[in-house]
């Protein structure tokens, strides 16, 4: 421009310098900041890692004696009111009573299976077991009666041979039936310290109630979180309750009165009705059979048949009673998901697995109902639905 004229000069803009080191910086602090996260979680998961190989022999008795707790702790409350709020001293009651009505008389009935075992197993050795002829209707039963009867007639001819032509798995049968016999002190074991261990968490209920309920308000939010404790505890209490409970009480009952009518194998009949009982399937499968030989076998006379045939039958039928008054009590969840949860926990991961599937699929089902009923466009429909009859209503008056 002409300075002449006045006209205002005209300067250009400076252009921004193009200096990397703020960008450089930030990366380097973000660099370092990632850097200690996963130092941090390598340590975490590495601690994880060590502390589950500390407590991995001691996993399965931990959660077993979890599971007592759990399912014994408002017992164990009631009793501690009665005794002036001594949790120490209920805790040792309710111990020892579980000492008396389980693990004594499983004792006895894991005694007699193992008896039965040793003894079958004896008589195979040396060719002393008598094998009846088997029922001509058999050879007509669909698809497995022919081979059934074969083997069956084959058994009671020459029980030997059938034997040997079976090596070598009725050999690796029959050290699985003597490992089996071997295991059943240390398995009775387990069960006694599971129930101690019980009773040491159940005196101190109230620290573990509230740990838990801080875990489940961290993961899942303060009021969610209240709402899934409560679901797990009602849930792992309703499963051991109206599944394995009632189960396991009609499992004793049975095994009891098959001993006292004097019914052989009677420790294995008893564990077959346990079985039964956790996948809900009547126990009449194994007292009606017991009670036909009581009348047909057994010697014993028509009062005595009578009074066995009457503790058969109720026992059998104590499911009937129990498992209404047990099972779903506190459970904000149907039954058939409560029972295909077990069912489906039982077949992957065992008798603790009946917990576990029970506890997972009422939690998904607590999740999935929360989700659908927080869906914003069926209330946002529910609220126009409501004003559209109020509106009507308004009109109608």
């Amino acid at each position: 421009m002409d300075k002449s004229r006045g006209d205002p000069i005209m300067t250009p803009l400076p252009t921004p310098s193009a200096d990397p080191a703020p960008d450089a910086d930030l990366e380097r602090r973000l660099a370092r900041r990632l850097l200690d996260v996963l130092i941090r979680a390598a340590l975490l998961l590495a601690m994880a890692v060590l502390c589950y190989r500390v407590m991995a022999p001691f996993l399965s008795l931990a959660i077993w004696a979890l599971i007592f707790a759990v399912t014994l702790y408002p017992l164990h409350l009631r009793i501690a009111a009665h005794l002036g709020g001594r949790s120490g001293l209920a805790a040792t009651l309710l111990v020892l009573l579980g000492i008396t009505v389980l693990v004594a008389p499983l004792a006895i009935l894991m005694s007699s299976l193992g008896d039965s075992i040793r003894t079958l197993i004896e008589a195979v050795q040396q060719n002393t077991l008598q094998i009846p002829p088997p029922p001509e209707t058999v050879a007509a039963w669909p698809v497995i009666g022919g081979k059934l009867h074969a083997a069956w007639s084959q058994a009671h001819d020459d029980l030997p041979a059938l034997v040997q032509s079976m090596q070598p798995k009725i050999g690796n049968l029959a050290r699985a039936a003597l490992g089996f016999v071997a295991s059943i002190a240390g398995g009775l074991l387990a069960f006694l310290g599971a129930l101690v261990l019980a009773g040491i968490f159940m005196a101190f209920g109230e620290y573990g109630a509230r740990a838990c309920l801080s875990v489940f308000e961290r993961l899942a939010g303060k009021s969610r979180g209240a709402s899934l404790a409560r679901l797990s505890t009602a849930t792992v209490r309703a499963v051991a309750q109206g599944v394995v409970g009632v189960a396991l009480i009609q499992a004793i009952l049975v095994g009891l009165a098959l001993l006292v009518a004097g019914v052989p194998w009677a420790g294995a009949l008893a564990a077959i009705v346990l079985v039964l009982g956790i996948v809900q399937v009547p126990a009449v499968i194994v007292t009606l059979p017991a009670i036909a030989w009581i009348w047909t076998r057994s010697g014993a006379g028509t009062g005595e048949a009578v009074i066995y045939t009457v503790l058969l039958f109720v026992s059998g039928m104590a499911d009937n009673v129990l498992k209404p008054l047990m099972l779903g009590r506190g459970v904000d969840v149907p039954m058939p998901v409560i029972l295909v949860g077990a069912l489906g926990g039982m077949a992957t991961g065992g008798i603790i697995g009946i917990f576990v599937g029970a506890t997972l699929l009422a939690l998904a089902w607590q999740l999935a109902t929360g989700w659908v009923d927080e869906n914003p466009d069926a209330a946002r429909a529910g609220l126009e639905t409501h004003a559209h009859q109020q509106s009507g209503v308004d009109h109608a008056n």
